[in-house]
């Protein structure tokens, strides 16, 4: 459960390395690159989803702060990959100035819903932000996978990597 701000920010700036990451190591031709469906979320481009990003950070950081589920649009152009990593840098800092400085007892404050009756704690609507750039920075590492583009390691270990140290890790435990 996170029980500060400070602590959160923390976390927060671990998953946005991550996501700066992923979209740093796309290849130039990514800027250009379209699913096959269109219409919807489904047909957008990687440079929608960095667009996206940015802006849905934006857009929790509104209804946390209890100024309403507003959207922001995105500064970016997103057939220019060169304003891609610029937008997701400026986006973080955004959203971590307007969380630093407010009180911790907000995590638990109840925050209403926009589009279903009820409500939810202020942490759990930060948490869900966070899982909504995971979604789309696995669905922009999906798409990479498919072209045959770089994809890095999560936490910079391959499941390969791993898998290749399990005879030793196995006799080392039987030792």
């Amino acid at each position: 459960m996170i029980s500060d701000i400070a602590s959160y920010l923390r976390f927060f700036d671990s998953v946005r390395k991550r996501t700066e990451r992923d979209v740093g190591a796309l290849p130039p031709e990514a800027a250009a690159w379209r699913p096959a469906a269109v219409g919807g979320q489904a047909g957008w481009s990687i440079g929608d989803i960095v667009g996206h990003i940015g802006g849905s950070r934006l857009y929790f950081a509104s209804a946390y702060r209890g100024e309403g589920w507003i959207t922001s649009p995105p500064e970016i152009d997103r057939a220019d990959q060169r304003t891609w990593l610029p937008w997701l840098q400026s986006s973080a800092e955004r959203f971590a100035a307007l969380l630093r400085d407010t009180p911790d007892a907000w995590l638990a404050r109840r925050i209403e819903m926009i589009d279903t009756p009820g409500s939810l704690s202020g942490a759990r609507l930060l948490m869900m932000m966070l899982e909504h750039e995971v979604h789309h920075r696995s669905q922009i590492d999906t798409y990479a996978g498919l072209q045959g583009w770089p994809v890095p390691d999560i936490f910079e270990r391959s499941a390969e990597t791993i898998a290749a140290r399990q005879p030793a890790e196995r006799a080392r435990r039987r030792a």
